[in-house]
């Protein structure tokens, strides 16, 4: 036994961060940020010499391309793991966490680094200056990873249905502008109501990110700029606007080593560093969001909020420190109503992925800092971080705590999600009645010109397309679009 904890016990005993300012003057690419973020988090774990002790590197990839980033990061800071991850874009970032853990306990593994980064701060500012942007290039082309994680929508489900493919409906502003007025229409809100809502909920994660010295865009918005299209706020999707949405253009990383408290006491690692893992629970199906017959719900993530409550033995609403995954305000409201969460709480450490920053598919682990310094500063507390992959299509939870407890809950349960979510097929193209489930105006500059619509059909199924008939449009905008009826003319429907 390590001080009274099992051996085998996973514990995450390490967090770090790379990060350059979001104008891009740091010239960086995300492998030297995973770099410096991986040095940080062997310093966060009081070991320095921890990151030669790793064996399993994963890596998630999102805006850039290296074959095996795991081995290539691994070079860098002197490990020479035995196995390398790639977890592409549509695989949970929870996945490679909850995969850390299980390797750790099952003693597959006994040192793991994850880690991802982003640089479209500096490629952006290249291509402004009209500069070919840095990119990291590969040491060996020969290098592949010894595991490579791809989303595979042949057994988990597709991502985006190939009726919203055919029209032209996949950007996630969209989908999740849908899901908004779906929710607003549901509650039976006027757009006022609506727009007060989001603007007080998102105003607050400004206030927060003030507090957060590692957030880029802590601005001090008031709910009624942040909610209101203008040239400062372009609008985007109705009802979003630009400061309603992740930021993802930021040059920030992280890295997180997890290992085995054994390994953690032989090393010396403080006990005071050491983060038990409570549960950590995914749902890896898919279904997309025009199949979901509510469309304003998400039964998955509901699944593992039950799922953690039965294990932990006491509500999620108990958890002293949360952070709710943020990529647009409603994705924050679903999962408070799912998770049984206080609505009138403003469930983020950092402010958010508007203004702290949205790193494309490393944010969770970027969140994680502030959430293991809050657990580290309150021992006896514990601490709630959710993740989304997709169009609130795969759910992850994950609790920690700085005491130990009974062994860790670590599952898929995307079996149970699956049966829990009442599903229609939907459909790109349709002639006759339809009544509109839900829709979103798309603008150029700041006039709506169109919407994307989601509407039922008579016999069941729902039509995904587009209208340029002025009056839906405008009810699209004011909020009260949902329940019209509409005539359906191939791709495109009118009033």
């Amino acid at each position: 036994m390590s001080g009274g904890v099992d051996p085998r016990t996973p514990v995450l005993v390490g967090v770090g961060l790379g990060q350059r300012p979001p104008d891009g003057s740091g010239d960086v690419t995300p492998l030297e940020l995973m770099v410096e973020a991986a040095r940080a988090a062997a310093a966060d774990a009081g070991v320095p010499g921890l990151l030669r002790r790793v064996d399993t590197v994963a890596v998630t990839v999102g805006n850039w391309d290296l074959p095996d980033p795991g081995r290539e990061l691994a070079a860098r800071i002197g490990a020479d793991p035995s196995t390398t991850i790639r977890a592409d874009v549509g695989v949970l970032q929870q996945t490679p966490v909850s995969e850390a853990l299980a390797r750790v306990r099952s003693g597959a593994a006994d040192v793991v680094l994850v880690a991802g980064g982003e640089a479209m701060a500096s490629n952006r500012a290249a291509a402004r200056a009209g500069a070919e942007p840095r990119v990291d290039v590969a040491s060996d082309p020969a290098w592949l990873p010894d595991e490579h994680w791809q989303h595979d929508g042949s057994t988990s489900g597709e991502l985006v249905a190939e009726a919203e493919i055919d029209a032209g409906f996949w950007a996630p502003v969209e989908h999740y502008a849908c899901i908004e007025l779906a929710r607003s229409s549901a509650l039976g809100w006027t757009r006022e109501e609506h727009l007060d809502d989001v603007g007080r909920l998102w105003s607050a994660f400004d206030r927060i990110a003030a507090t957060n010295p590692h957030a880029d865009f802590a601005g001090g918005r008031s709910a009624e700029f942040l909610t209101t299209p203008s040239a400062e706020n372009r609008p985007m999707a109705s009802p979003y606007t630009r400061w309603l949405v992740s930021q993802w253009s930021v040059d920030q990383a992280a890295a997180l080593v997890v290992c085995s408290a054994g390994t953690a006491a032989a090393l010396g690692v403080p006990r005071d560093r050491w983060l038990f893992c409570r549960v950590a629970l995914q749902s890896s199906g898919a279904v997309p969001v025009s199949q979901r017959v509510a469309l304003d719900r998400w039964p998955a993530m509901a699944v593992l909020g039950r799922a953690a409550e039965q294990h932990l033995g006491h509500p999620l609403a108990d958890v002293e420190h949360v952070e709710c995954y943020s990529c647009f305000p409603v994705a924050v409201r679903v999962q408070q109503r799912e998770l049984g969460l206080d609505p009138a709480g403003v469930p983020t450490l950092t402010g958010g992925m508007t203004f702290a920053g949205g790193p494309f598919n490393n944010s969770t682990y970027q969140f994680t800092r502030p959430l293991a310094d809050r657990l580290r500063a309150d021992p006896g507390s514990s601490g709630l971080l959710t993740t989304v992959s997709g169009l609130l299509t795969k759910p992850g939870l994950v609790v920690w705590s700085a005491r130990p407890g009974p062994p860790e809950l670590v599952a898929d349960l995307s079996d149970e999600a699956r049966r829990a979510t009442a599903t229609v097929p939907s459909v790109a193209s349709a002639d006759g009645p339809a009544t509109v489930a839900t829709a979103t105006a798309t603008y150029e500059g700041l006039d709506p010109v169109r919407a994307f619509v989601v509407a039922d059909l008579p016999g069941g199924s729902r039509w995904i397309g587009t209208t340029e008939d002025a009056d839906l449009v405008a009810a699209t905008v004011a909020g009260t679009v949902v329940g019209t009826p509409v005539r359906v003319d191939g791709t495109s429907c009118r009033a």
